[in-house]
Formats: C-alpha cells, sequence, structure tokens
C-alpha cells in the first residue's frame, strides 16, 4: 500500500479544532481545556452544551437563560410525532426512526428559508431545537412501540431528567438523574469520529444544520461506530442466561474466535477515561439494587481481558450495564448516544463552516485505461 494512501483517512489531518482533544497513550479525553472528569463531576449537561457551543462554561444567569431556550424547544409538531408513531407501530429500527425524525423537523423548523447558511444566530437557535427535541422522539418512539402513548415534557426538570420522565412516565430519583446525565457528559464529543465528520462534511457544502445532523445519525446507525453498548449488553445477558463463570465464559469466547464487544479503540490505547467513570456509576447502581452481578461479571472480563491480550475497556462496555440498571431498553441505547453526541455534531458544525472549506478527497483510480477497453454498440453486445 502506498504511503500516500490513507485508508479511513487514518492519521489525515482536515481539520483545526478547539472543541475536544484525545490522548490516546495516557487515555485522557479534554473538552475545551477541562478534563472530561472535572465535567463530569462538576458540569451538567447544560452547562457541556453552552461551553462547545460558546466556548466557555456560563455564569448563573447564562446558564438559566440557556436552559429555559431548550425547554421552550422541546415539543415536537404533531405531524412528526404521527410519522414517529407509524414507524414505532412497524417496529422500525429505533435509529432508523430518528433520522427520518429529525430530517423531518426541517419541515417544521422556524428559521428563515433565506438565511445564510453561514449565519451563527441561525445555526445556534437550530441546532439548540434539534438537541432539545430529540429527547421527546426516543421517548414516543420508545413508549409507542411498548403500547403505550408518549409523555409530554416538563419544563421544570433538566434535560436528562425530562427524557427519564418522559421515557418511564415517572420522576426518577436523583441518582439516577445524576448518572444519565452524567453519561450524557461523557458522550458529548470525541474528536473527529466517523458521524462528526459526516456531520462537517455535509455542513462543508453549506447544507443546513438538519442535514449535518441526519446524516451524522446516519453513520452512527452503522455497528462499527455506533451500536457497540447494546452488543456488550446481549454479550452480559448472554453470559448470564447461561449461568457461566463469566471467566470461563470469555476463554471460550476467544477459543472460537468470537470478538468480545467493548474493547479496544481506534484512539485509546489504554483505558478510556469514560469507561473509569460509568464504571464506578455501574457499581454504584448495583450497590443500589442489590446486586452487583453486571458490575462483576463486567470487571471480570476486563481483567482477563486487560492481563491476558493487553486490551482495555472502552465507554460502551460500562454504558451497557450502566444503562440497563437504569431500565432502558437495549435497543434505544444507540439512539441515546446521538442524544449526547448532537451536541458535539451542532459543535463541530459551527466551527468548521466559520473558516469553511468543501471537503473533497480523492480516490487513487485502479480500473482501466481506455486502450485496454473497446465501445461495443448496444445490439453487438
Amino acid at each position: 500500500m502506498s504511503d500516500d494512501l490513507k485508508k479511513g483517512l487514518e492519521g489525515v489531518i482536515v481539520a483545526e479544532s478547539e472543541l475536544s482533544v484525545i490522548d490516546g497513550d495516557a487515555g485522557k479525553l479534554v473538552y475545551r481545556g477541562y478534563t472530561i472528569e472535572d465535567l463530569a463531576k462538576g458540569a451538567s449537561y447544560e452547562e457541556v452544551l453552552y461551553l462547545l457551543w460558546h466556548g466557555h462554561l456560563p455564569n448563573r444567569d447564562e446558564l438559566s437563560e440557556f436552559k429555559q431556550a431548550m425547554v421552550d424547544a422541546r415539543g415536537v409538531d404533531d405531524d412528526v410525532i404521527s410519522t414517529v408513531r407509524q414507524l414505532a407501530e412497524a417496529d422500525e429500527n429505533p435509529m432508523a426512526a430518528l433520522r427520518t425524525a429529525v430530517s423531518m423537523l426541517s419541515a417544521f423548523d422556524p428559521a428563515p428559508e433565506d438565511a445564510e447558511p453561514t449565519d451563527e444566530t441561525v445555526n445556534l437557535e437550530t441546532g439548540r431545537r434539534i438537541t432539545a427535541k430529540i429527547p421527546t422522539i426516543i421517548a414516543a418512539f420508545t413508549r409507542i412501540r411498548d403500547g403505550k402513548e408518549p409523555v409530554a415534557p416538563r419544563d421544570d426538570l433538566d434535560h436528562a431528567a425530562n427524557f427519564l420522565y418522559m421515557l418511564n412516565g415517572e420522576e426518577p430519583d436523583d441518582v439516577l438523574a445524576d448518572v444519565f446525565d452524567q453519561a450524557l457528559v461523557l458522550h458529548a464529543d470525541h474528536g473527529l469520529n466517523a458521524s462528526t465528520f459526516s456531520a462537517i462534511t455535509t455542513a462543508s457544502t453549506l447544507s443546513d444544520v438538519h442535514s449535518a445532523v441526519t446524516s451524522a445519525i446516519g453513520t452512527l446507525k452503522g455497528p462499527l461506530h455506533g451500536g457497540a453498548n447494546q452488543d456488550v449488553m446481549e454479550m452480559l445477558k448472554e453470559v448470564d442466561d447461561a449461568e457461566s463463570d463469566p471467566l470461563d465464559w470469555v476463554k471460550n469466547a476467544l477459543d472460537e474466535g468470537r470478538r468480545v464487544s467493548g474493547f479496544g479503540h481506534r484512539v485509546y490505547n489504554v483505558k478510556d477515561p469514560r469507561a473509569k467513570i460509568l464504571g464506578e456509576r455501574s457499581k454504584e447502581l448495583g450497590e443500589a439494587a442489590g446486586t452487583l452481578k453486571w458490575y462483576e461479571m463486567s470487571t471480570t472480563i476486563e481483567d482477563y481481558l486487560m492481563e491476558e491480550k493487553g486490551l482495555a475497556p472502552n465507554v460502551d462496555f460500562y454504558s451497557a450495564s450502566t444503562y440497563y440498571q437504569m431500565g432502558i431498553p437495549i435497543d434505544i441505547y444507540t439512539p441515546i448516544f446521538a442524544m449526547s453526541r448532537v451536541g458535539g455534531w451542532v459543535a463541530h458544525v459551527f466551527e468548521y463552516i466559520e473558516d469553511n472549506r468543501l471537503i473533497r478527497p480523492r480516490a487513487r483510480y485502479v480500473g482501466k485505461n481506455p486502450d485496454e477497453t473497446e465501445f461495443v454498440p448496444l445490439d453487438e453486445r
């Protein structure tokens, strides 16, 4: 393979960004200069959104105004909910349903049709509306699919707590709300991953924010990007259903050449810092429920793979048991990923189009040359 061919664009720098940076060797993740540990411990998801979109952490007045704007944008047009209902009743893939609904939101968005594609105010307001509405869409889809009616958003709950309320029909306790809020913070941005690159590629054409986010959702739907935590939870359930010793199970899986989900990362060479935080929350939820089954099963597998294979867990490994112990259906783990990552997608769109250049890579042609072919008319073929 030639040195100038970079399959998957690995190692290729296509943009400069102030949003997030990953140190894969040290296991560090930073949003705009703040470590993920500090943000997860001390900042809400709304604060992190503000940080990503505005470049600084908000003061109390700025946060209050921002949160109110988010609350005001949570409602989703009846026609969109009607489409979500049709998709849910047809048992459509949740990510496909979310992609369709977000695309449809653009038809009802109040942004001026003649707005410049680079209008910062219009784009910011549009991104905020999309971010506020995605939880409403996911919760409505899930409830309708389960034979229940959607629950309207509340204006007295924060972003994370309101989603859990709309999903379950009851206000979550403080611990569940805090764990979920922290999970949203941890997933909000992660450099120029596949879905984020998809978003800025779309934005580089000066298309609209809805198109960029829809493109990103479609990219996240792919199993090589999103969905790993769903695979992890199905794996843990398989171990539990078989009443197997987790250590025996993972050894057999490796002997059979099976892939163990939730391990390894294109960027991290050590344990994902987000996995460390969610591992602690998974343990906390288990202790509150009176059983550490899922946490201990996970740590057994982690310890073995780290010792024997040098493989460290990524964020998906512990988000799986964390979400499961919160009662969240497994097949909406990836939509929840989108619910968080939309903050990063939107931030990267804002940043990229400030100094826009159409993203247009090239491919090396390896096909036939004209001197190797002869055109034959249709009737003579």
